[in-house]
């Protein structure tokens, strides 16, 4: 048998070695290996010198009721980027409710990741507007009592 570690000539640095170091994996043959008999499980390779194959990667949920696995949903949906690009197109009247109550009514004409930016009618300042301050948006003439 031969040794895990080889010589290494003196002179050579610590991380030479480190990088010089072999993965070594043993050869089981899955038919051989038996839980009950332990020295079955510690034979020899087989000759035919198959590669081991790593398992696949595990699904994040198993649905054990149905023996299904469920894929974990994406991180962002983009609904919300949909939903201002269509508003922002059609130049929708929205009608925007903020925490405190008060309603601001115009057209979306930007949108980032923290604000949106609000055209008002009639002669009134257009507004920016933090997202968190925001309650809920309609369009509008669609609010029913």
């Amino acid at each position: 048998m031969k040794e895990a570690t080889e010589s290494i000539p003196t002179g050579q640095g610590e991380r030479e070695n480190f990088a010089n170091r072999k993965l070594i994996r043993p050869m089981l043959n899955r038919s051989e290996h038996t839980h009950g008999n332990h020295e079955a499980g510690h034979a020899a390779a087989p000759a035919g010198g198959r590669e081991r194959h790593d398992r696949p990667e595990r699904v994040d949920r198993v649905d054990h009721a149905a023996g299904v696995r469920k894929v974990a949903p994406p991180e962002q949906t983009n609904a919300e980027n949909f939903y201002y690009q269509k508003q922002m197109q059609t130049k929708t009247v929205m009608v925007i409710v903020l925490r405190d109550g008060e309603e601001v009514k115009g057209v979306i004409e930007w949108y980032d990741r923290a604000c949106i930016k609000v055209n008002r009618e009639g002669g009134k300042s257009n507004l920016m507007i933090y997202k968190p301050a925001i309650k809920y948006m309609y369009k509008d003439g669609e609010k029913s009592a």
